[in-house]
């Protein structure tokens, strides 16, 4: 337990969110693995300043087993904490650190298996996986996935360690993040009404979208293993206008759309699309340029394993946990399971208690369960 604890120590010093480089980070563990017999591959983002990671160790002849963790961790700005955090703290037999939870606890405990791993001999090898950029929406290992086959080859089984309490999860929702271009006309203001303001077609626009939610909410798929059984659509941001006295031409809408399986993708889009022209159309009767343009920005891949996969009851063995769960956020898990690597979520701490919040922390009994099923790993791949 104090080598975990000593690795993630020195992993919650390492500041890497995601609008900053994880090239500090990588190095460290590039040296940790390679020093230990790991081959170790740098899948390099587009412009260099990041960097994921495939590494193995142990024979090739098996697919082995792969650990999934992403390096980067969102921001502190405006959180108020009462710990410093980027160094960690312990106390209340808690460590508290951006990233102790999500998921540099995983994270830690992974280098500290790789470490024992180091020190016997494998039947089957141990496969790990890190990421970059997954806080903002998956992106870096839908970037990598092409190389992961190439360089240490696919494994049998993939346990993401996202926080679980260390249960095994095996669902969450997809998401599609879209930009809404709202586009009118200037004007002075004293003379609003003979312009078209893009305000106003934004306006129109969310009142189609929360039309949009209540329908999924009442008549659209369910799945009641989700704590909210449908798909969701949320705007997050609004923007528009110079000054009050101008008739703004453009406002700029930020929504997602997080779906079940059973939903698709694709029907919701074209829905959102409906719902864009049926709240431009009537302005174009004065102004034929009057238009919502959607774009997609991002998307990444729900999961929905099968209780009755070989994955499930492995991992279930490992982490000593019965029953299964559905998480309401997403992972990485779903591009795993795309790519044709049975995956499952399980990890330490809660992030609906602690992810993402001022004096984030794991409980030290949750970083002592992912050891002992780390233990399980090794156990499993010396067989």
């Amino acid at each position: 337990m104090i080598q975990t604890l000593d690795i993630l120590e020195r992993l919650i010093k390492f500041e890497s969110i995601s609008v900053n480089s994880n090239l500090n980070i990588i190095d460290y563990i590039d040296e940790f693995l390679y020093t230990r017999g790991f081959s170790v591959h740098r899948i390099p983002s587009g412009d260099g300043k990041k960097s994921g990671i495939y590494a193995v160790l142990g024979p090739m002849e098996l697919p082995g087993i792969m650990l999934s963790a992403h390096t980067d961790v969102v921001p502190v700005t405006g959180q108020p904490w009462t710990t410093d955090p980027f160094n960690m703290t312990l106390k209340n037999d808690r460590a508290y650190g951006r990233g102790t939870t999500d998921m540099k606890g995983y994270l830690a405990s992974v280098l500290a298996m790789a470490d024992k791993a180091s020190k016997v001999n494998l039947r089957e090898p141990m496969k790990i996986a890190f990421s970059y950029d997954e806080e903002i929406g998956c992106v870096g290992i839908q970037k990598m996935i092409g190389q992961l086959e190439k360089t240490i080859g696919l494994p049998r089984a993939c346990i993401v360690g996202e926080p679980t309490q260390m249960r095994v999860a095996v669902g969450h929702k997809g998401k599609v993040a879209l930009t809404a271009t709202c586009n009118g006309q200037n004007g002075h203001s004293a003379l609003a009404p003979k312009f078209i303001n893009a305000l106003h077609l934004a306006g129109d626009f969310i009142t189609g979208i929360r039309s949009l939610q209540s329908d999924f909410a009442t008549h659209g798929q369910q799945d009641t293993a989700y704590a909210i059984p449908y798909s969701t659509i949320h705007i997050g941001q609004l923007t528009g206008g110079i000054a009050l006295n101008i008739v703004p031409d453009t406002a700029v809408l930020k929504l997602e759309y997080r779906h079940l399986l059973e939903d698709s993708a694709q029907e919701l889009f074209n829905e959102i699309l409906a719902i864009a022209e049926t709240a431009a159309a009537p302005f174009r009767t004065h102004f034929p340029q009057a238009a919502i343009n959607i774009e997609q920005y991002n998307a990444y891949p729900g999961l929905d394993v099968s209780i009755n996969d070989e994955v499930v009851s492995l991992v279930q063995g490992l982490a000593q946990s019965t029953g299964t769960m559905k998480v309401p956020f997403g992972t990485e898990a779903g591009v795993f399971t795309q790519a044709g690597v049975p995956t499952v979520v399980c990890g330490p701490g809660s992030m609906e208690g602690q992810g993402h919040k001022p004096d984030e922390y794991v409980e030290i009994s949750q970083l002592q369960a992912c050891d002992v099923m780390m233990n399980r790993v090794l156990a499993e791949l010396q067989a």
